[in-house]
């Protein structure tokens, strides 16, 4: 039996989720999920970090972005399912990467959840500097899990018109930037003399354009979530192709362009998390309510890219649960297809966030962030791995791919390199350093854990076989 053959017995546990998105809905999940908090409030950070040379890093950044799309949009043509590269590690890999990394990427992503709400309680500051952040993040939150309660053609026409938003306000952003820098006269403080003025091109050195990469791919996690929604897609296949590649190259150009511009026009000094760049970048050109535009957009975005983690998130345990790697009660649906226990179960990154934001008021972007971190990373160095496995398998067993990546075996070993690099590199930033510091006994309490799952799986599956 070939392994596509054998892979159906995982995609067939997965099948009773209603196939209701359509193309251009996947797409822009896929664009509107990695414009987020990432981009709208972490690049001001990785401008901190890495002075103009910041570009560099999001360059590095993009390309193994694009490295991970062509692993991954390969593996999804091939096998449309839910569990998407939690399934496809179970099947190449073995089931106990496959229990690793859906469980590792499913804490991550509902950590992340936290991380975009805590940003949102920032945005609403202000206009209400003096309110405090557990109000937002409660009010929010409701609101993003009431779509996500809602059957997945409700939540993909948010999330479109979501993305609709975000696209033609980075648009807008671009042009507005563009004319400032070209009519900024000669002597300001706006135009390409603030690659170079103020220590350099690179002020933190090459050290400091690496660190810029390690908060460059984290602006871009979250392109992933578009082989989690092809499971649901109406025809998977077609669809999943088109997405990969329509979604990627336009968040090429708004990540480099809207970095390369943000530098034009902001000091890279005044550059944080406390506020937006993009708000700093229209309260410096002034532009008359700018500022607040702006803010309104950024908060749309993390609204929408917190809509599309729930989604994922929800998912993720869903699939754990069809798997008998997850309690049974989380596998359920709706009548309206909806997972909605496994929905619940998945918003506890609402409450760790609320914590942080009244634990740490000035720093919890940046500590859920490093901790969430993790589990993404994790899960986009085992896409790699997983990608080798599956182009082997394909080659011994003689299938031919629709959707090929180009360059392997050598990208997707350069690709995993990378991305290792990335990993190992949290350990040495210090906003970063619980990166590692919680993900590696995460993993290690996970391992300890499976042996015990297992049992309970094969217990199960024997039950099934004699009833």
């Amino acid at each position: 039996m070939t392994s596509e053959a054998q892979f159906s017995s995982i995609a067939q546990r997965e099948g009773d989720l209603a196939r209701r998105l359509t193309q251009p809905q996947l797409t822009m999940i896929a664009i509107g999920s990695a414009i987020g908090t990432g981009l709208f409030l972490g690049s001001g950070a990785a401008i901190q970090i890495a002075g103009p040379s910041v570009v560099i890093s999001y360059a590095i950044g993009a390309f193994v972005a694009l490295l991970l799309m062509g692993c991954l949009g390969e593996m999804v043509v091939a096998h449309p399912t839910t569990g998407s590269f939690g399934a496809y590690a179970e099947h190449y890999l073995g089931p106990w990467m496959g229990f690793l990394v859906r469980y590792a990427y499913w804490i991550s992503v509902v950590l992340v959840i936290g991380a975009e709400v805590t940003a949102v309680s920032v945005y609403m500051e202000y206009w209400f500097p003096q309110s405090p952040a557990w109000v937002w993040i409660v009010l929010f939150s409701g609101l993003i899990i009431l779509v996500n309660a809602s059957s997945v053609n409700i939540f993909g026409s948010a999330e479109y018109w979501f993305a609709i938003v975000k696209v033609v306000a980075i648009v807008a952003f671009i042009a507005i930037g563009t004319i400032t820098v070209i009519d900024a006269p000669a002597q300001s403080q706006i135009g390409f003399g603030n690659y170079f003025r103020n220590e350099g091109f690179f002020p933190k050195g090459f050290g400091g354009t690496w660190f810029g990469v390690v908060i460059a791919i984290f602006s871009f996690i979250g392109i992933e979530f578009i082989a989690v929604a092809a499971g649901e897609a109406k025809e998977p296949k077609r669809a999943a192709r088109q997405a990969f590649k329509s979604a990627f190259f336009r968040l090429m150009f708004f990540y480099i362009v809207t970095i390369a511009l943000m530098v034009c026009i902001v000091p890279w000094q005044k550059a944080g998390t406390g506020e937006s760049p993009f708000v700093l970048v229209m309260r410096l050109i002034g532009i008359p309510y700018g500022a607040s535009v702006m803010n309104f957009v950024v908060l749309t975005a993390a609204l929408s890219a917190m809509n599309a983690q729930l989604y994922v998130a929800t998912r993720m345990i869903f699939s754990l649960s069809r798997g008998g790697q997850a309690p049974a009660f989380l596998g359920t649906l709706t009548r309206g297809g909806v997972p909605l226990r496994a929905l619940m179960f998945s918003t506890f990154g609402v409450a760790f966030a609320g914590l942080c934001s009244v634990t740490f008021p000035h720093g919890s972007f940046l500590l859920v962030m490093s901790i969430a971190m993790f589990g993404a990373l994790f899960a986009w160095f085992m896409i790699f791995v997983t990608h080798y496995r599956f182009r082997r398998a394909a080659e011994r067993d003689g299938v031919v791919l629709s959707f090929r990546m180009w360059g392997f075996p050598l990208m997707t070993i350069v690709g995993g390199a990378l991305m290792f690099a990335v990993l190992a590199t949290t350990l040495l930033l210090p906003q970063f350093r619980m990166t590692l510091v919680t993900g590696i006994p995460m993993l290690f309490v996970l391992s300890l854990c499976y042996p015990f799952v297992k049992r309970r799986t094969f217990a199960a599956d024997v039950a099934r076989e004699l009833a």
